[in-house]
């Protein structure tokens, strides 16, 4: 490392070759740490990247970038000095060097809390809004990176996001997401996640909700969906995941934002995606189901458009994928049954019993806790319900969970409105909406 520093240092003819050879070196992580130890590597490396050579200058920023990926704070530490040549350099000679430069600011601030502290004076917010409006793909790729690690850093709420809410950042931001599938999906989905680390510090919602959030990401979702079955490009569920975040998140923080959305295509939509990914990428059904909980937890539009498009029967399907997917299509089935009789005639006509009978005999005490709530609901909405529910034989699967403690109480009560089935009930009403995964 030492002989490869000096040749760089000496300006010979081979200069460019040791600084090629370096680059590779700065692979390794010990090289990473002993190069920065030595006396001047840091400015040697400033040196030629400010230098008038392009060749040099191209070589040098490829080093810093090597240095960039380290993981100990040290190394990204003594690239401080580096970071203001970097900010300079966002509007460089070519396409390719500045992406570089994105990806090596990227990557500090990923490792460093100095690094962050020392770039926000700088004036970082400022030039990355400056950079958005590149026509560039790569470029806005890697604006889009470095945007991401700065929102997710644990200060962001309280000393980042509130200087990207007064740039151009968000309205740009939306804009480029809600038109990835002409732009190019791979900046779509970096800013879809800046968008989701936004939503997720309930410190911005009212700024994007007023920039026409909701309605945008809705409409790109319709978008998406109509990609799916014939030509979805490739990395469409990488967009679709933090797209359908945003929007759960969003109906999560705000009471009544459902009424903005009243769109029984949106549901279309969800199913779609729901089918489309299913098999390949199963982390999509939770998204998807996620969204729709907090879209049937209130308003009874989306519960009632769920029944009437003839729906309910591709969410039960969904019952058996994951435990979680079990949790949340038995808490929609909840938010429906729980808008009352009608609602819950629907279900019991569709018919839901005889799929709930199997949840019920699992070993997941929060699969059966949520199923119990359901059950309820139905009884106390639809008392021919509990009729079925005994003829079917569900109390025997109701009694093999009594001894189970945080169940037993819910247990009873449920076998109590069994019996009686207009009697009183243990039971509080069931709807909430969810923060989707943060």
């Amino acid at each position: 490392v030492l002989e490869l520093l000096k040749g760089v240092q000496r300006g010979s003819e081979d200069r460019r070759r040791s600084l090629s050879r370096l680059r590779w070196a700065l692979q390794n992580k010990e090289t990473q740490q002993k190069f920065v130890r030595l006396d001047s590597s840091i400015q040697t490396l400033i040196g030629l990247f400010t230098s008038s050579l392009a060749d040099m200058q191209m070589e040098a920023a490829r080093c810093l970038h090597e240095l960039s990926h380290s993981s100990d704070p040290a190394v990204a530490e003594a690239c401080l000095p580096v970071t203001s040549y970097l900010l300079t350099y966002l509007s460089g000679y070519s396409v390719e060097f500045t992406e570089l430069c994105l990806y090596t600011l990227g990557n500090l601030v990923v490792e460093s809390e100095a690094v962050r502290k020392q770039l926000l004076p700088q004036g970082i917010i400022p030039v990355l809004a400056s950079c958005i409006q590149s026509p560039h793909e790569v470029v806005l790729e890697g604006l889009g990176y470095v945007l991401s690690q700065l929102l997710q850093a644990k200060e962001a709420p309280t000393e980042i996001i509130p200087l990207v809410l007064d740039s151009v950042l968000p309205q740009h931001m939306l804009q480029l997401v809600c038109s990835g599938l002409k732009t190019g999906i791979g900046a779509a989905v970096e800013f879809a996640w800046c968008l989701h680390y936004i939503v997720c510090s309930h410190t911005a919602n009212a700024a994007l909700l007023s920039l026409g959030a909701l309605p945008a990401l809705t409409s790109l979702l319709l978008d998406l969906a109509s990609e799916i079955p014939e030509d979805a490009p490739e990395g469409l569920e990488l967009l679709v995941c933090p797209v359908l975040r945003c929007l759960s998140n969003l109906l999560a923080d705000e009471t009544g934002c459902e009424v903005q959305i009243q769109d029984e295509r949106l549901l279309i939509a969800l199913f779609l995606i729901l089918q489309c990914f299913l098999q390949q990428h199963p982390f999509i059904v939770q998204e998807c189901l996620w969204l729709l909980n907090n879209l049937t937890a209130d308003e009874p539009f989306f519960c009632f458009a769920l029944l009437s498009l003839d729906l309910l029967p591709a969410l039960l399907q969904l019952l058996p994928c994951s435990q979680m997917a079990s949790v949340l299509v038995l808490t929609v089935l909840c938010n429906i049954a729980e808008k009352g009789p009608a609602y819950c005639q629907q279900l019991h006509q569709q018919p839901a019993l005889p799929l709930l009978l199997p949840t019920l005999m699992l070993p997941d005490p929060e699969v059966v806790g949520q199923c119990l709530e359901l059950l309820h609901l139905l009884f106390l909405h639809c008392p021919e319900a509990a009729a079925d529910f005994v003829r079917q034989g569900g109390h025997r699967a109701l009694e093999q969970h009594q001894s189970t403690p945080e169940l037993q109480e819910r247990v009873r009560a449920l076998l109590d409105m069994v019996g009686q089935p207009m009697g009183a009930s243990a039971f509080s009403p069931c709807h909430t909406t969810l923060s989707a995964f943060s």
